[in-house]
């Protein structure tokens, strides 16, 4: 067996987090939340037995990421462009109370975090599920036999949660994982599945 076991996790909080903006592939750093909620995260992580570590190219996950890799004392964290967040096109940096204004029907779905929503200038629902597997696969591929931590974003881990549930692409899920939430699947032969997490 060749398979390579991922936990994938949502970065550390961002003011823009608290304050209900929409970031998609704008850049926003972690907050001071953010940081204490990285040290936690390898707390928690720190006899898991990982091997590696990977991150979204948006520098709040990739900050988590350098944090938790220099607490487990792995290699400096790889980056994946397939990992980002959800293109959310023109309404990225605009505040959900703005929002509420200038499109209450789209806010709705936000909220709801509608898969099947139309973003103008964004990503299409398959488009996104398309990259975020592949790079779940891709990460896979490289790591056999290896536990890896990947530090991604929310409406990623939306994603997976379908896919390893055998959900439809555009299931609306009844609930929003919170930073620092984790979610593992095995990867082999570019096919994901579900994986109990791993006790030492």
């Amino acid at each position: 067996m060749s398979t390579a076991q991922l936990c994938i996790v949502r970065h550390g909080e961002t003011d823009w987090n608290k304050s209900g903006i929409l970031q998609g592939w704008l850049d926003v750093p972690i907050n001071a939340q953010g940081r204490s909620q990285a040290a936690g995260m390898a707390l928690t992580f720190a006899n898991q037995g990982f091997e590696a570590i990977w991150c979204s190219t948006l520098v709040r996950a990739s900050e988590t990421a350098q944090i938790l890799s220099s607490a487990l004392q792995l290699s400096p964290p790889r980056s994946h462009d397939g990992l980002k967040e959800r293109n959310f096109g023109a309404i990225q940096g605009i505040p959900k109370n703005e929002l509420a204004e200038l499109n209450p029907a789209q806010l709705e779905q936000i909220l709801r975090r509608n898969p099947a929503a139309q973003f103008v200038g964004g990503e299409s629902m398959d488009e996104f599920a398309d990259r975020v597997l592949q790079a779940l696969a891709d990460i896979g591929d490289q790591h056999p036999k290896q536990k890896v931590l990947v530090i991604s974003h929310g409406w990623v881990l939306d994603v997976i949660t379908r896919h390893i549930g055998g959900l439809p692409r555009d299931a609306v899920l009844p609930f929003k994982p919170g930073n620092g939430h984790s979610l593992w699947v095995d990867v082999e032969a570019g096919q994901i599945r579900a994986a109990a997490p791993h006790v030492p």
